[in-house]
């Protein structure tokens, strides 16, 4: 069919729906024809970025899965709680000497310094403490040279210059003889400190003369002990085993 017979088959259609064509009928029908791609293509374009879109959101929700909303108690947002902070562990004082208890005499010589002429005596302490009780005899001017600790069965010791006898509490006991000191210029506390405790039942002064110091020790059960010497101030510790 040619062009010219599809106008006329067109136009006679036209006139049996609507009557007489009107004179401008042709150019509007073929307008219409020439431009309905042009008018559709936003459509079809508006149709393909929605598929699009909504394929995205899909793949988005698969992959992260739903939101879920924290759940609140009271209308109040949970708060974490701390974590716990574990406190410092309290550890005991070490003792000033890691040497052994012993239960024989000894001799100590201090190397440290040359000594004073005269060491003066200025306190006596005793204490108690875990596994020892502990007597500490500090000097105002430095270290004396040489110190003795002997040990004996029984508390019985004699006075010196005196000669006169004297016992102490206890059941066994120690002296210690320090050599070129004084116990009585710069020391005003008691000569005879009775201390109740587990190991060391009794300090007692047993000479003060000429230079020599001597120190009786009355002490429940054996009379095993350890020394050390210790600076600033200067002193000399003796621990008495109780354990």
């Amino acid at each position: 069919m040619s062009n010219e017979d599809f106008r006329r088959e067109l136009n006679s259609v036209f006139d049996g729906v609507s009557g007489s064509p009107s004179s401008n009928l042709p150019d509007r029908v073929r307008s219409a024809v020439a431009h309905a791609p042009d008018e559709r293509a936003p459509y079809w374009i508006a149709g393909v970025a929605a598929v699009v879109i909504a394929t995205l959101v899909v793949g988005t929700l698969y992959f992260v899965g739903p939101f879920k909303p924290p759940s609140l108690a009271g209308g109040v947002h949970p708060t974490p709680s701390p974590s716990p902070v574990s406190s410092p562990t309290s550890q005991p004082s070490p003792t000033p000497s890691g040497q052994p208890f012993i239960c024989a005499a000894e001799s100590i010589h201090n190397q440290a310094a040359p000594p004073p002429p005269l060491v003066y005596v200025s306190a006596l302490r005793t204490g108690a403490h875990p596994g020892y009780d502990r007597l500490t005899i500090e000097f105002a001017n430095g270290m004396a040279a040489d110190m003795k600790v002997s040990v004996q069965a029984g508390t019985r010791f004699v006075l010196s210059p005196s000669g006169m006898p004297t016992t102490l509490k206890g059941q066994n006991g120690i002296l210690i003889v320090i050599d070129g000191s004084d116990l009585h210029t710069l020391y005003s506390g008691p000569i005879d400190i009775v201390t109740g405790d587990k190991g060391l039942a009794e300090v007692r002064r047993v000479e003060d003369f000429e230079g020599t110091v001597q120190l009786g020790l009355g002490i429940n059960g054996p009379a095993c002990y350890r020394t050390t010497l210790l600076t600033n101030p200067n002193r000399l510790v003796i621990d008495i085993q109780t354990s």
